[in-house]
């Protein structure tokens, strides 16, 4: 469906079985360079669990949120996004699922907005404290995020990015089964849409500061992401208050399209960790 919020129109999609018992649904936000399809196993697997999924996609992927200035792709918009979308749904309260860029956004969320939040779960990005931390000290993180310098060039990242119908974006996806690649590539290649992806890398500022975060909270790390280190990942449970779980899995960056049960699993547990408590 078609959510207005915020000037602009979000794709949004509401499925699985609804709450008989009062459980909030999932909320779900995907990353850089994909889109709400990333979830699709994940979601799956959660409504034969009886859960109420939310997907959108959010600023830059959705084609009617696209706004032009860099400046609106700040973090803060992103938030703010989020929230606007929930309450256009009346929903109150979600668990809250993100990856890489998503994962950004939902630690902002669970730390400024914790009434919303009822637990997050968080795939590959550290709370971004952590990670701005790693960045800044640990020469292996720095390595790891050397691509942002040429993701932030306007211009020369497109060219780069897009050069034989987008193949360089498609080695990006190294762990990611190549069947799924495809879906995530193709909505990169209409006009205006990779610039506006990158448009969040842009708009970071030299901070990455995020408050704690208070809900309970699940941070899942994959041993062979090539994006994120040990160091930041280690340094993640230093920014939860809240009841907090790491969990680190033999997978890529791309660990939802990888292993989608298992990461349908660690969801759940958080959801029925927070219910026990």
């Amino acid at each position: 469906m078609d959510v207005s919020a915020r000037g602009f129109t979000f794709e949004v999609v509401v499925s699985g079985p609804p709450s008989t018992d009062g459980q909030p649904p999932v909320l779900f936000l995907h990353g850089f360079p994909q889109n709400h399809a990333m979830w699709d196993r994940v979601e799956a697997f959660l409504h034969g669990m009886g859960q109420t999924t939310i997907v959108m996609d959010q600023r830059g992927y959705s084609p009617g949120a696209r706004p032009a200035d860099v400046s609106a792709y700040a973090i803060g918009e992103c938030v703010s996004d989020v929230i606007a979308v929930l309450d256009q749904l009346d929903v109150p309260k979600v668990h809250l699922v993100g990856h890489d860029w998503g994962a950004v956004v939902a630690w902002h969320v669970a730390a400024e907005h914790p009434d919303r939040v009822a637990t997050l779960t968080a795939l590959a990005v550290p709370h971004p404290t952590a990670f701005g931390e790693a960045i800044a000290t640990d020469d292996d993180q720095q390595q790891r995020s050397a691509y942002f310098h040429l993701f932030r060039q306007e211009g020369k990242a497109e060219s780069v990015l897009l050069r034989d119908n987008g193949e360089p974006m498609r080695a990006m996806f190294a762990g990611c089964p190549p069947e799924r690649v495809e879906t995530y590539v193709a909505p990169m290649l209409e006009p205006g849409a990779l610039t506006a992806a990158l448009n969040w890398y842009r708009a970071m500022g030299r901070s990455m500061a995020c408050p704690e975060v208070r809900v309970p909270t699940t941070y899942v790390w994959g041993e062979r992401d090539i994006a994120v280190g040990r160091a930041a990942a280690r340094a993640c449970a230093a920014h939860v208050v809240g009841p907090f779980q790491f969990e680190t899995l033999d997978a890529s960056h791309w660990m939802a399209d990888e292993m989608p049960e298992q990461i349908s699993e660690i969801i759940l547990e958080r959801i029925k960790g927070a219910d026990a408590a």
